[in-house]
């Protein structure tokens, strides 16, 4: 059990940096076939491997087995338990239905925006996907400078490396329900 959250969370961890395993076994002077087998649980990394590993990205020794004891693997969010993590100026509210899942893949979340709320005039990039389903209001989205108008029921889905933004178009509070892979780091 082990072995295979250590190779989970090494994968998702290299991904979320945009790291080749080539690129890793350079930086971390750890062969591209451990960094392999390790991320597949084929096998449980020495201390010394996990050392360079957590050097590399920059993270403590206990980085990698810590996230094998935290979280759970199931979590039941009742209506109205979401954790609050972003709130800007009572116009924008973010709430966070998958906190505390042990290894992420993705997070799900619970956004509310108010009359005349937008994401700002840049657009906004990540790595992984995005996808958004509207549950109230009426929202705007720009992908890559096209814009797309959506309504109660409609969703969107896109790479989140596309540049895009949102705004509120409904004269009132838009809800948008968010599903973001790969999990953003909260912490």
């Amino acid at each position: 059990m082990l072995r295979r959250l250590i190779g989970v969370k090494l994968k998702a961890t290299r991904l979320k940096r945009d790291m080749t395993i080539q690129g890793l076994a350079t930086t971390s002077r750890v062969s591209a076939n451990m960094i392999s087998r390790i991320e597949r649980g084929l096998t449980t990394p020495s201390v010394e491997i996990l050392m360079k590993l957590s050097t590399a990205f920059g993270v403590s020794l206990g980085y990698f087995i810590e996230e094998a004891e935290k979280g759970a693997s199931v979590i039941l969010t009742r209506h109205g338990e979401g954790i609050p993590v972003f709130f800007f100026e009572d116009k924008h509210q973010i709430v966070n239905l998958t906190q505390g899942i042990r290894d992420p893949g993705f997070s799900v979340f619970i956004d509310t925006l108010e009359k005349g709320c937008d994401s700002g005039a840049g657009g906004m990039v990540q790595s992984g996907e995005e996808f958004a389903y509207v549950l109230a209001g009426h929202l705007e989205f720009t992908v890559d400078d096209q814009p797309f108008e959506l309504r109660v029921g409609d969703s969107i889905a896109f790479k989140a490396s596309q540049p895009h933004r949102w705004r509120n178009l409904y004269d009132g509070r838009t809800q948008v329900l968010w599903v973001v892979s790969p999990a953003p780091n909260l912490k």
